[in-house]
């Protein structure tokens, strides 16, 4: 999708350019300059009449009427150059990737050193490019019968820069997996419930391993229950669609050391079971795999990208469903780790089917652990829809998982787990644990519980209840599933050495 050219080529007639803008030029100059020449003076007399602006994420379209070599000119603004960001920066390109694909256009020349500040180098400019445009323009095409209008899409982005191609050029492209990876994880996200089930979710982990590599097993129910996960099993009781618990290995150093353990809630629907959820609450369910999608939209990348890192995902899939089998309130059942649990709520089923899945993990020789899941309601009366919350039992691990975020551009916020909160969960007069113990400081009791299975393995819970979806379209991405997370794990997993060392 991304080319890197030297040189502005004038001889031939181009689609379309994008310059940026900033507060700091008050006169048309560089790039800018030479086009309004030929233009007569005309972006001059646009600037000074307020057509085009400097403003951050303003955007003029220009068409230049064959007196230059490109046909349309979009002129954004970026505003004061000590306040462009790079997580700022992002949503400008967003904004300009939207505009590209509603103008139809099939490619485009981005002037890229335009957009580069004293803070933000060209590389930095690169990435956020090759990241935002996939982002921006993604669609997820649904069912719908399509019209007879030739669809039009951006297929190539020319980056303009003085500097060094290959660089540019690998730079933009780590920002394309980045987005590719959310990408596929939000089309995972969107799919229905009858159209990924776990055996499909299975498949789709299958066809990752083949195209990457990677060592894969997919545990049968008659596996899991040898093997004793009698947590997974029991959210499955009610449903027609068999279990799948589902592993990627990704082997980047010789000896299996400092193995990085994702693991992801891969519930394709969620009733509530016999604790069921409310008309208003059911619809949208297909959702609940949000933290399976995140796992394998990071693993797409990790595969992509080949860091030399350890990573192991680990998904735990089923629905839950109600029948005259499905586990109910009150049960008493028994996680793959032996501890006993008491059943209070059938719609706390992400926690229980984690609960075998980081067993798993360990048990295949995870060091650290993230677990990601859309967890709980409460998470989101708590945070919001923007920012992720997060629970964990190590510093120095959290501190990774946070400085990966921010990198990322990715909001998330620490929530408590004082021991009064694991007294909570421990609290049954039948078993050694319960899995809800109310409803004040719901999403804390969800990650207490995860976090009796961790045991004494760094771990970090990410509840992405309220970012794994978006109500309404933004400016990377439309409304639907958003890959909440992908790139904060890939930016983790790749900076873990480097993190290591310093």
């Amino acid at each position: 999708m991304f080319v890197v050219h030297n040189e502005v080529d004038f001889s031939s007639q181009q689609e379309a350019l994008v310059v940026g803008l900033s507060e700091k030029h008050s006169k048309l100059d560089g790039l800018l300059g030479e086009l309004d020449s030929q233009l007569e003076g005309h972006l001059t007399q646009l600037l000074k009449d307020g057509d085009i602006s400097a403003k951050k994420g303003k955007l003029a379209r220009i068409h230049t009427f064959g007196k230059t070599s490109y046909k349309r000119i979009f002129v954004v603004g970026t505003g004061r150059e000590e306040k462009l960001t790079f997580v700022e920066l992002r949503k400008v390109f967003g904004k300009v990737g939207k505009t590209l694909q509603e103008s139809k256009l099939n490619s485009v020349v981005v002037a890229l050193d335009t957009f580069v500040t004293e803070d933000l180098d060209v590389l930095d400019v690169a990435h956020a490019l090759g990241e935002s445009i996939p982002l921006a323009t993604y669609k997820y095409e649904g069912y719908k019968q399509k019209s007879n209008e030739p669809e039009v899409n951006l297929e190539q982005v020319v980056l303009l820069t003085e500097h060094d191609k290959e660089e540019v050029g690998a730079s933009a492209q780590v920002g394309y997996v980045f987005a590719k990876g959310t990408n596929s994880a939000r089309t995972l996200v969107n799919l229905p419930g009858n159209m990924l089930t776990a055996t499909d979710l299975a498949n789709y982990s299958a066809g990752l391993a083949e195209k990457y590599g990677f060592e894969l097993e997919i545990l049968e129910k008659e596996e899991m229950e040898k093997l004793g996960m009698g947590a997974l099993l029991a959210v499955n009781k009610g449903s027609v669609e068999p279990p799948k618990m589902i592993v990627l290995k990704y082997q980047g150093k010789e000896d299996w050391t400092d193995v990085i353990g994702l693991v992801g809630k891969g519930i394709t629907f969620d009733t509530g079971g016999y604790s069921i959820k409310p008309k208003d609450g059911i619809v949208g369910m297909k959702t609940d795999m949000g933290g399976a999608a995140t796992v394998l939209g990071a693993m797409e990348a990790i595969g992509e990208l080949k860091p030399e890192q350890n990573v192991l995902a680990v998904i735990a899939s089923t629905d839950n469903m109600i029948s005259g089998e499905a586990f109910k309130p009150d049960d008493v059942i028994t996680s793959m780790s032996g501890k006993t649990i008491e059943i209070l709520n059938t719609d706390a089923e992400g926690r229980l089917v984690l609960a075998d899945a980081v067993t798993y993990a360990k048990q295949h020789g995870a060091n650290y652990l993230v677990d990601v899941a859309t967890l709980t309601g409460g998470v989101i009366i708590a945070l919001g829809h923007h920012t992720t919350g997060a629970m964990t039992n190590d510093e120095a691990w959290f501190e990774q998982v946070l400085e990966a975020s921010h990198e990322a551009g990715e909001e998330m916020w620490r929530l408590p787990i004082f021991d009064h909160a694991k007294e909570r969960v421990r609290n049954s007069k039948v078993a050694d644990l319960n899995n809800s113990p109310g409803r004040d400081g719901h999403a804390i009791f969800a990650g207490a519980f995860i976090g009796e299975f961790a045991e004494g393995t760094p771990w970090v819970h990410l509840d992405i209840a309220g970012t794994a979806t978006a109500k309404s379209a933004y400016d990377l991405g439309p409304s639907g599933g958003t890959g909440a997370m992908v790139r904060t794990l890939v930016t983790l997993v790749e900076r873990f050495g480097q993190t290591e060392e310093n």
